[in-house]
């Protein structure tokens, strides 16, 4: 394993200050941290490389474990002390560095695994073999020979590969933005923690237990989280919260086996029609959701929706992109509209289509339901609402396969199954989390970044706050359009760079 650069920029450490005897924080310039950034680019995009090239699935528990071996090693470099945390599931990995007369602890949430592949789905042969592109006049990308960076460091060529973005991209960052840090000298007046997830893709099931156990080795004053992309414009980011996400699957039944559409059709009932029913009925044609009390207690102060509307978003661009013609109607902004829980129809499955079709009624049919959780929200209460309206519309609702006894006295069944992953969190814009993240893009450019109230999206952080009781605030580093749980993920090498330098700006600020 090769980092030369972390010996290259140790060097210059501690032949201009010495070895520490106590803790100092004074900043290193815009002008350090960027030239600090240049000289150490190709070794960062190297030491990605080596990164994602492990196969990071949470499904397979032997590749987490050489995954765990690798980041045991790379934050061992960075003298980090490491401890596995035990799960149920595959350890969580724990990094700290103690710095001399702290009297302040950050703690920072990293994520390892990733979403699953489809190599048949991908532009390369294996996604865990990085890819270097570049697009065409026509905007299609295309490989390009890896040497090619050390006669041109093109900020809008991309790397492909699982993971690229989310997230070994902003966890790479951190590591290099810790070791070029370390080679300017800067030596942090707080203690640093590090908590490594190794099942978010799976909705970290085991990540709450972990953290009630470990109350005390995880004990902070706040928590940092380095994780997914700024706001649409590329401009820097600071978000405060994220939703929570529970799920639901209903299904439908109509006879033990698929019969015949013709010797059946008008006698044997069609659960798709059932499955149907049920799911146009929990929202209305404006994209509401239809049960009473869905959306209460989500209000907005006149000052908070003053700082939705300062967020910069471009909806008929979004629209357009999207190729819709106008949203739902639940808020009257996008912004606001994510600080409200949503219903979403993720998958739904029965019977065949297209060249695969048969005239059959199917057996049954199955319609997948995600939650968005806000911090007003209590997951069980709405997935409770959803069982209920069901049940309001005659339906029998069982939560395991009906048995023989159920389908012959009821006409109208529904198995329903639930799970809540995580609730919500949201931190105060001037929480002690949010000050040091805004403190430290203020530093690299100058400007207050763009403040996100809550992003649509979910991370399993709600244990960490509320367990040990601390703020929480996201400094994202990645494209926005990385392609991300999808074929094809990429970083681009601008976003890629430029994170590191916003990770350096951030941690050498310090807590207020």
């Amino acid at each position: 394993m090769r980092w030369p650069f972390l010996l290259l920029f140790a060097a210059i450490a501690m032949s201009g200050t010495g070895l520490p005897g106590k803790a100092h924080a004074d900043p290193p310039s815009v002008k350090a941290i960027r030239q600090a950034v240049e000289a150490g680019k190709h070794e960062a995009v190297s030491l990605y490389r080596e990164f994602l090239a492990l196969p990071n699935d949470a499904g397979h528990a032997e590749d987490i474990e050489t995954l765990i071996v690798w980041m045991e090693k790379a934050f061992g470099v960075r003298d980090f002390e490491t401890h596995r945390i035990a799960t149920d599931g595959s350890p969580a990995l724990f990094a700290q560095r103690l710095a001399p007369g702290a009297e302040r602890t950050i703690l920072i949430y990293l994520q390892a695994d990733g979403q699953p592949v489809d190599p048949a789905a991908w532009a390369q042969e294996d996604p865990f073999d990085a890819v270097l592109k570049a697009p065409d006049e026509l905007g299609q990308w295309h490989p390009i020979p890896w040497d090619a960076l050390s006669e041109r460091f093109d900020p809008d060529w991309r790397i492909f590969a699982r993971s690229a973005s989310d997230s070994k991209g902003p966890m790479t960052q951190f590591m290099t933005a810790i070791a070029l840090l370390d080679g300017l000298g800067f030596v942090p007046d707080y203690n640093l923690k590090v908590i490594i997830d190794t099942e978010e893709e799976l909705g970290s099931p085991h990540l709450a237990a972990a953290v009630a156990r470990e109350s005390d080795m995880l004990a902070a004053d706040f928590l940092l989280i380095f994780d997914g992309p700024p706001h649409a414009s590329n401009r820097p980011t600071v978000t405060f919260g994220a939703r929570g996400i529970a799920t639901m699957t209903l299904v439908t039944y109509g006879p033990r086996v698929a019969q015949h559409s013709g010797h059946y059709g008008n006698f044997l009932p069609n659960p798709v029609f059932d499955l149907a029913r049920i799911l146009a009925s929990l929202k209305d044609v404006h994209g509401r959701v239809t049960l009473p009390g869905f959306y209460d207690g989500v209000v907005f102060s006149d000052e908070e929706r003053r700082l939705l509307a300062a967020v910069p978003d471009d909806e008929a661009q979004i629209l357009a992109n999207a190729g819709v013609a106008q949203p739902d109607a639940v808020a009257p902004s996008l912004q606001e509209a994510l600080q409200y829980p949503s219903l979403n129809v993720r998958g739904i499955r029965a019977a065949w289509v297209g060249s695969e079709s048969r005239t059959i009624i199917p057996p049954s049919a199955t319609a997948e339901i995600d939650i968005r959780l806000v911090k007003e929200s209590d997951g069980g209460r709405l997935i409770n609402l959803v069982s209920e309206h069901i049940r309001s519309m005659g339906f029998h609702v069982v939560d395991a396969e009906p048995t023989d006894a159920e389908r012959a006295r009821y006409p109208k069944l529904v198995t329903v199954s639930s799970e809540i992953s995580y609730d919500a969190f949201r931190s105060d814009f001037d929480s002690p989390a949010g000050l040091m993240a805004r403190a430290g893009m203020r530093y690299l450019y100058g400007e207050e970044a763009i403040l996100i109230r809550t992003m649509g999206g979910s991370i399993p952080i709600s244990p960490l706050v509320e367990t040990l009781g601390v703020s929480a605030a996201i400094v994202p580093t990645v494209n926005i359009d990385n392609n991300q749980h999808s074929p094809n993920e990429n970083i681009r090498l601008g976003n890629f760079v430029e994170g590191i330098a916003i990770l350096m700006a951030v941690l050498s600020q310090g807590p207020e």
